[in-house]
Protein backbone atom coordinates (compact mmCIF):
# COMPACT_ATOMS: atom_id res chain seq x y z
CA UNK A 1 0.00 0.00 0.00
CA UNK A 2 1.32 3.46 -0.84
CA UNK A 3 1.78 6.23 1.71
CA UNK A 4 -0.86 8.43 -0.16
CA UNK A 5 -3.76 5.12 0.30
CA UNK A 6 -2.58 4.31 3.42
CA UNK A 7 -3.00 8.28 4.76
CA UNK A 8 -6.55 8.23 2.77
CA UNK A 9 -7.46 5.78 5.21
CA UNK A 10 -6.10 7.01 8.38
CA UNK A 11 -8.55 9.81 7.48
CA UNK A 12 -11.14 7.90 7.05
CA UNK A 13 -11.12 5.97 9.67
CA UNK A 14 -10.16 9.64 11.98
CA UNK A 15 -13.51 10.77 10.03
CA UNK A 16 -15.50 7.85 11.49
CA UNK A 17 -14.33 8.05 14.96
CA UNK A 18 -14.63 11.46 14.92
CA UNK A 19 -19.02 10.47 14.46
CA UNK A 20 -18.85 11.96 10.72
CA UNK A 21 -21.76 9.82 9.90
CA UNK A 22 -23.50 10.14 13.41
CA UNK A 23 -24.32 6.50 13.69
CA UNK A 24 -22.38 3.48 15.63
CA UNK A 25 -20.00 1.79 13.30
CA UNK A 26 -21.48 -1.93 12.96
CA UNK A 27 -20.31 -5.06 10.83
CA UNK A 28 -22.81 -4.96 8.25
CA UNK A 29 -25.24 -3.00 5.76
CA UNK A 30 -28.03 -5.18 7.06
CA UNK A 31 -27.06 -4.65 10.94
CA UNK A 32 -27.13 -0.70 10.46
CA UNK A 33 -31.23 -1.05 8.91
CA UNK A 34 -31.72 -3.84 11.88
CA UNK A 35 -30.02 -2.36 15.00
CA UNK A 36 -32.04 0.68 13.74
CA UNK A 37 -35.81 -0.83 13.63
CA UNK A 38 -34.85 -2.65 17.00
CA UNK A 39 -33.54 0.37 18.89
CA UNK A 40 -36.24 3.04 18.23
CA UNK A 41 -39.22 1.62 20.21
CA UNK A 42 -36.51 1.69 23.00
CA UNK A 43 -35.41 5.11 22.18
CA UNK A 44 -38.84 6.32 21.95
CA UNK A 45 -38.33 7.62 18.77
CA UNK A 46 -40.32 7.48 15.46
CA UNK A 47 -40.05 4.74 13.34
CA UNK A 48 -38.05 3.53 10.68
CA UNK A 49 -38.75 5.58 7.46
CA UNK A 50 -41.23 4.49 5.14
CA UNK A 51 -38.36 4.11 2.48
CA UNK A 52 -36.49 1.92 4.61
CA UNK A 53 -39.22 -0.20 5.72
CA UNK A 54 -40.29 -0.75 1.80
CA UNK A 55 -37.01 -1.56 1.31
CA UNK A 56 -35.64 -3.61 4.27
CA UNK A 57 -37.97 -4.68 6.65
CA UNK A 58 -40.94 -5.75 4.23
CA UNK A 59 -41.73 -9.55 3.87
CA UNK A 60 -40.90 -9.44 0.06
CA UNK A 61 -40.69 -12.94 -0.03
CA UNK A 62 -44.29 -13.71 1.44
CA UNK A 63 -46.54 -16.37 -1.28
CA UNK A 64 -43.43 -17.21 -3.20
CA UNK A 65 -43.73 -21.09 -3.06
CA UNK A 66 -41.27 -23.31 -1.63
CA UNK A 67 -38.46 -24.46 -4.51
CA UNK A 68 -38.64 -21.38 -5.97
CA UNK A 69 -35.78 -19.72 -7.78
CA UNK A 70 -36.11 -16.16 -8.78
CA UNK A 71 -33.68 -14.84 -11.65
CA UNK A 72 -32.40 -11.28 -11.77
CA UNK A 73 -30.02 -10.24 -14.58
CA UNK A 74 -27.10 -8.10 -12.94
CA UNK A 75 -25.75 -5.75 -16.28
CA UNK A 76 -22.60 -3.42 -15.46
CA UNK A 77 -21.36 -1.09 -17.59
CA UNK A 78 -18.14 -0.90 -15.74
CA UNK A 79 -14.59 -3.53 -16.75
CA UNK A 80 -13.69 -5.76 -15.63
CA UNK A 81 -17.36 -6.75 -14.14
CA UNK A 82 -18.91 -5.33 -17.93
CA UNK A 83 -21.33 -7.37 -19.13
CA UNK A 84 -24.13 -9.33 -17.70
CA UNK A 85 -24.51 -11.82 -14.86
CA UNK A 86 -27.89 -13.91 -13.74
CA UNK A 87 -28.08 -13.51 -9.66
CA UNK A 88 -30.38 -16.61 -8.27
CA UNK A 89 -32.65 -16.23 -5.07
CA UNK A 90 -33.94 -19.83 -4.12
CA UNK A 91 -36.97 -19.78 -1.56
CA UNK A 92 -36.41 -23.03 0.17
CA UNK A 93 -38.79 -22.74 2.72
CA UNK A 94 -42.49 -21.49 2.00
CA UNK A 95 -43.22 -17.61 1.86
CA UNK A 96 -39.24 -17.55 3.15
CA UNK A 97 -40.42 -18.12 6.64
CA UNK A 98 -37.40 -20.16 8.13
CA UNK A 99 -35.04 -16.43 6.55
CA UNK A 100 -33.17 -19.27 4.76
CA UNK A 101 -33.34 -18.16 1.02
CA UNK A 102 -29.86 -18.80 -0.86
CA UNK A 103 -28.53 -16.55 -3.46
CA UNK A 104 -26.08 -17.46 -6.01
CA UNK A 105 -24.08 -16.11 -8.34
CA UNK A 106 -21.51 -16.71 -11.64
CA UNK A 107 -19.18 -17.41 -8.40
CA UNK A 108 -21.57 -20.39 -6.50
CA UNK A 109 -23.05 -19.87 -3.25
CA UNK A 110 -23.00 -16.21 -2.01
CA UNK A 111 -23.26 -15.58 2.17
CA UNK A 112 -24.80 -12.62 3.19
CA UNK A 113 -25.03 -10.68 6.51
CA UNK A 114 -28.72 -10.52 6.33
CA UNK A 115 -29.23 -9.65 10.34
CA UNK A 116 -32.00 -11.01 10.45
CA UNK A 117 -34.35 -8.72 8.01
CA UNK A 118 -37.13 -9.68 6.27
CA UNK A 119 -36.75 -8.37 2.62
CA UNK A 120 -35.45 -10.00 -0.17
CA UNK A 121 -31.79 -10.94 0.03
CA UNK A 122 -31.15 -9.73 -3.48
CA UNK A 123 -31.18 -6.17 -2.06
CA UNK A 124 -28.45 -6.94 0.42
CA UNK A 125 -26.14 -9.04 -2.17
CA UNK A 126 -26.07 -5.65 -4.34
CA UNK A 127 -25.66 -2.94 -2.18
CA UNK A 128 -22.61 -5.02 -0.46
CA UNK A 129 -21.19 -5.55 -3.32
CA UNK A 130 -21.83 -2.20 -4.62
CA UNK A 131 -20.16 -0.63 -1.16
CA UNK A 132 -17.29 -3.05 -1.57
CA UNK A 133 -16.99 -1.62 -4.77
CA UNK A 134 -17.21 1.88 -3.04
CA UNK A 135 -14.72 1.34 -0.66
CA UNK A 136 -12.13 -0.22 -3.14
CA UNK A 137 -12.45 2.51 -5.19
CA UNK A 138 -11.75 5.38 -3.72
CA UNK A 139 -9.78 3.79 -0.14
CA UNK A 140 -11.97 4.89 2.21
CA UNK A 141 -13.98 2.47 5.20
CA UNK A 142 -17.18 0.14 3.96
CA UNK A 143 -18.84 1.50 7.51
CA UNK A 144 -18.58 5.18 5.97
CA UNK A 145 -20.51 4.43 2.30
CA UNK A 146 -22.77 2.30 4.46
CA UNK A 147 -23.81 4.68 6.86
CA UNK A 148 -24.20 7.55 3.89
CA UNK A 149 -26.85 5.33 2.64
CA UNK A 150 -28.48 4.64 5.46
CA UNK A 151 -28.84 8.04 6.57
CA UNK A 152 -30.05 9.11 3.01
CA UNK A 153 -32.90 6.36 3.16
CA UNK A 154 -33.84 7.39 6.88
CA UNK A 155 -34.14 11.21 6.04
CA UNK A 156 -37.51 10.21 4.51
CA UNK A 157 -36.56 10.19 0.84
CA UNK A 158 -39.89 10.60 -1.39
CA UNK A 159 -41.83 6.97 -2.65
CA UNK A 160 -43.18 7.46 -5.68
CA UNK A 161 -45.73 5.84 -7.30
CA UNK A 162 -44.37 4.99 -10.81
CA UNK A 163 -45.29 2.40 -13.87
CA UNK A 164 -42.55 0.47 -15.32
CA UNK A 165 -42.33 -1.68 -18.72
CA UNK A 166 -41.58 -5.05 -17.42
CA UNK A 167 -41.68 -7.68 -20.28
CA UNK A 168 -44.12 -5.14 -22.76
CA UNK A 169 -46.70 -5.08 -19.47
CA UNK A 170 -47.56 -2.00 -17.46
CA UNK A 171 -46.33 -2.72 -13.87
CA UNK A 172 -46.73 -0.42 -10.97
CA UNK A 173 -44.06 -0.09 -8.91
CA UNK A 174 -43.03 2.11 -5.67
CA UNK A 175 -39.99 4.05 -7.09
CA UNK A 176 -37.41 5.49 -4.38
CA UNK A 177 -34.56 7.20 -5.38
CA UNK A 178 -31.57 9.16 -3.46
CA UNK A 179 -28.10 10.26 -3.80
CA UNK A 180 -26.06 9.33 -0.27
CA UNK A 181 -23.26 11.48 -1.02
CA UNK A 182 -24.77 15.00 -2.63
CA UNK A 183 -24.60 16.47 0.55
CA UNK A 184 -21.72 14.83 2.34
CA UNK A 185 -19.72 17.37 3.94
CA UNK A 186 -16.56 14.68 2.96
CA UNK A 187 -17.01 14.08 -0.97
CA UNK A 188 -14.27 16.00 -2.16
CA UNK A 189 -12.23 12.95 -1.00
CA UNK A 190 -14.99 11.24 -3.33
CA UNK A 191 -15.32 14.32 -6.28
CA UNK A 192 -16.22 11.64 -9.27
CA UNK A 193 -18.91 9.96 -6.66
CA UNK A 194 -20.72 12.89 -4.96
CA UNK A 195 -23.75 12.45 -6.74
CA UNK A 196 -24.18 8.69 -7.67
CA UNK A 197 -27.98 7.71 -7.47
CA UNK A 198 -29.29 4.68 -6.40
CA UNK A 199 -32.87 3.75 -7.60
CA UNK A 200 -35.40 0.93 -6.15
CA UNK A 201 -38.40 -0.18 -8.00
CA UNK A 202 -40.35 -2.25 -5.72
CA UNK A 203 -43.42 -3.81 -7.32
CA UNK A 204 -45.87 -5.81 -5.36
CA UNK A 205 -46.97 -8.06 -8.28
CA UNK A 206 -43.50 -9.41 -9.32
CA UNK A 207 -42.42 -12.24 -7.07
CA UNK A 208 -40.19 -11.28 -4.73
CA UNK A 209 -41.47 -7.72 -5.20
CA UNK A 210 -37.90 -6.47 -6.48
CA UNK A 211 -38.21 -5.59 -9.94
CA UNK A 212 -35.18 -3.50 -9.96
CA UNK A 213 -32.20 -1.53 -8.54
CA UNK A 214 -29.91 0.44 -10.44
CA UNK A 215 -26.63 2.89 -9.63
CA UNK A 216 -25.76 5.39 -12.10
CA UNK A 217 -22.74 7.63 -11.70
CA UNK A 218 -23.31 10.77 -14.07
CA UNK A 219 -20.95 12.16 -16.41
CA UNK A 220 -20.01 15.70 -17.03
CA UNK A 221 -22.29 18.30 -15.92
CA UNK A 222 -24.43 15.88 -13.99
CA UNK A 223 -25.74 13.93 -17.36
CA UNK A 224 -27.64 10.96 -16.17
CA UNK A 225 -28.31 9.82 -19.76
CA UNK A 226 -24.39 9.31 -20.20
CA UNK A 227 -23.46 7.83 -17.02
CA UNK A 228 -19.69 7.21 -16.78
CA UNK A 229 -20.36 3.73 -14.83
CA UNK A 230 -23.96 2.49 -14.28
CA UNK A 231 -25.31 -0.86 -12.59
CA UNK A 232 -28.75 -2.59 -13.03
CA UNK A 233 -30.22 -5.49 -11.59
CA UNK A 234 -33.49 -6.78 -12.95
CA UNK A 235 -36.14 -9.33 -12.05
CA UNK A 236 -36.47 -11.63 -15.08
CA UNK A 237 -37.95 -15.17 -13.82
CA UNK A 238 -39.41 -17.62 -11.15
CA UNK A 239 -38.89 -21.06 -11.65
CA UNK A 240 -39.86 -24.16 -9.79
CA UNK A 241 -37.82 -26.19 -8.52
CA UNK A 242 -37.57 -29.67 -7.65
CA UNK A 243 -36.01 -30.56 -4.31
CA UNK A 244 -33.02 -32.67 -3.59
CA UNK A 245 -34.31 -36.02 -4.07
CA UNK A 246 -35.09 -37.57 -0.68
CA UNK A 247 -36.07 -34.10 0.08
CA UNK A 248 -39.70 -34.40 -1.77
CA UNK A 249 -42.24 -32.79 0.10
CA UNK A 250 -45.22 -34.74 0.85
CA UNK A 251 -48.03 -32.78 -0.13
CA UNK A 252 -51.15 -34.93 -1.53
CA UNK A 253 -54.01 -33.81 -4.02
CA UNK A 254 -51.42 -30.89 -5.36
CA UNK A 255 -51.93 -30.81 -9.34
CA UNK A 256 -49.46 -29.15 -11.68
CA UNK A 257 -46.29 -30.25 -9.43
CA UNK A 258 -43.46 -29.62 -12.32
CA UNK A 259 -41.97 -32.50 -13.91
CA UNK A 260 -38.94 -30.85 -14.66
CA UNK A 261 -35.93 -29.49 -12.85
CA UNK A 262 -36.78 -26.24 -14.02
CA UNK A 263 -40.84 -25.57 -14.52
CA UNK A 264 -41.72 -21.79 -14.65
CA UNK A 265 -44.36 -20.60 -12.25
CA UNK A 266 -45.91 -18.56 -14.35
CA UNK A 267 -46.99 -18.80 -18.71
CA UNK A 268 -43.71 -18.00 -20.62
CA UNK A 269 -45.02 -14.31 -21.55
CA UNK A 270 -44.16 -13.74 -17.87
CA UNK A 271 -43.14 -9.97 -16.76
CA UNK A 272 -39.99 -9.66 -17.01
CA UNK A 273 -37.72 -6.31 -15.76
CA UNK A 274 -36.58 -3.83 -18.66
CA UNK A 275 -32.94 -2.62 -17.95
Amino acid sequence: MTAARAGVRREWRRMLAAGAASIACFTCFACLIGDAHAAAPAAGSSEISSAERLIFTTDHLHGVAQQTELDYALLSSDPPARGTDIVKVLVTSPDNAKGDAQVSDHSGAVSLPNGGLQCNPVIIYFLERDIAEMEQLTGGQRRYFQQRLRLALAAGPKIETVTSQIDGKQVKAQQIVVQPYLDDPNAERFAQYTAKRYTFLIASTVPGEVALIRTEVPGANNDFAHPLHSRTLSFQAALRKLPPPGNAPNVPNTPNVPHSPSAPVKPTNAPRASR
